[in-house]
């Protein structure tokens, strides 16, 4: 299910806002209508959690690779199928949140996700080393792509022993962990086009079951004799 979180901006928080309940807005008289005009987009992704209760519990423990907020508390938005809720100081209340007034940093570029297990999606995530890495948990692999493209994956997912993912090339190597596919320029990452994006997520669309110890087998370890 594709979850969306929303915080408040700071630099937007003219009447300071972020993290006051419904009791303290009522108390201070502010509106109990929540704007969404000073709010950001700190995550939007496919997870299995549907419930915000489960969905805050996940985001103050597990995280996610693609968040990029503080942990969920009180005042922020978690939007589902199921429509908007607002994190209250206990639990959470339905609200009327207009998505299209809220924000979005300026360098977010599109991508192709994908995780072990999972069908390919479409996301977002900012363009820095920082980001990227945090993405693929780890150190970052650019594996290039015919196309002006590139899968960018963890260098040491395999050694990590971490998920085996999709099958790539001839089917003789293997990505372990998540990873993402980016455009390329002369000498950076962009972000995807429309046909790059759908190409990428029917390539990607199914998982694929891969055992670790095909993983193990595609470490490319080798000791040479002395």
């Amino acid at each position: 299910m594709r979850v969306k979180i929303y915080q408040i901006n700071g630099d937007r928080d003219e009447k300071r806002e972020k993290f006051l309940g419904m009791d303290a807005r009522e108390r201070l008289n502010f509106p109990q209508t929540i704007d969404p005009a000073i709010y950001e987009e700190v995550f939007s992704a496919e997870i299995d959690e549907s419930d915000p209760e489960e969905i805050y519990r996940r985001f103050n423990i597990e995280g996610h690779p693609l968040y990029r907020g503080h942990s969920l508390s009180v005042s922020d938005v978690v939007v589902t199928e199921s429509g908007a809720s607002f994190c209250d100081d206990v639990g959470f209340r339905q609200i009327d949140f207009d998505v299209t007034q809220t924000q979005k940093p300026d360098n977010l570029m599109r991508v192709v996700y994908v995780e072990p297990g999972r069908p390919a999606y479409e996301a977002e995530i900012p363009h820095t080393l920082e980001a990227e890495q945090k993405a693929v948990c780890g150190l970052i692999e650019c594996v290039y792509n015919d196309d002006d493209t590139a899968i960018v994956c963890n260098d040491e997912g395999k050694l990590r022993g971490m998920e085996g993912n999709r099958r790539i090339g001839d089917g003789g190597t293997v990505i372990a962990g998540p990873f993402f596919v980016c455009g390329l320029t002369e000498d950076d990452f962009r972000g995807l086009t429309d046909e790059e994006t759908q190409t990428y997520l029917q390539r990607f669309a199914q998982p694929e079951e891969i055992s670790q110890e095909e993983v193990e087998a595609d470490s490319g370890f080798f000791l040479y004799p002395m």
